[in-house]
């Protein structure tokens, strides 16, 4: 996992001594600064947006970063690479879910405190998924369908839109059965 830590590219792209995100012009030279990053990033990585020593983020800045990043990485600029956020307070959450449901988008998220979630819009059922892979780690379309009573191609379906909305890692591994695709969790 590789962290961008979100105040070091504020001071380093404004020089105007904040530590807020505010403002669509300050998101758009930021969201500028992250992509350029992102793209010198390895295939299959997973990139950290670090808010921990961020004080504000406000709508617009949240939709500039976060929500633009996500939805042009759903939409494959990025390749084979994943997002996700570290380090959110409270308040930074509700700006940048706002930003993120009102494009129907959804991102993990691990708050200041520890705690782990989704932001934005989720199915329950892939929420529902998603928290088995975070709690298991890693887990199978097999695997899955034994463990929550599912046929086999209701687990793969689920499994291959949590994947597509870049929520969760997809590999392959070689077992005794065969190669079989494992989907891992980002965070």
């Amino acid at each position: 996992m590789t962290q961008y830590n979100l105040y070091n590219f504020l001071k380093e792209e404004l020089k105007n001594g904040s530590n807020d995100l505010v403002t669509r012009p300050s998101g758009q030279v930021v969201r500028g600064r992250i992509e350029r990053d992102i793209k010198k990033e390895k295939e299959g990585e997973v990139i950290a947006l670090d808010f921990s020593k961020i004080g504000i983020i406000d709508y617009s800045c949240a939709d500039e970063i976060v929500a633009k990043i996500i939805s042009r990485l759903l939409s494959g600029e990025y390749g084979d690479r994943y997002i996700i956020l570290t380090g959110l307070n409270e308040n930074q959450k509700e700006n940048i879910e706002v930003a993120l449901e009102k494009k129907e988008l959804a991102v993990m998220a691990k708050m200041k405190e520890g705690s782990s979630l989704v932001l934005g819009i989720l199915n329950n059922y892939l929420k529902e998924t998603l928290n088995l892979i975070l709690k298991e780690g890693k887990i199978t379309a097999k695997e899955l369908s034994e463990i929550m009573k599912l046929e086999a191609n209701t687990s793969g379906t689920r499994l291959l839109n949590l994947h597509k909305k870049r929520l969760v890692r997809r590999i392959t591994e070689k077992r005794d059965e065969g190669r079989v695709l494992v989907y891992l969790a980002c965070l």
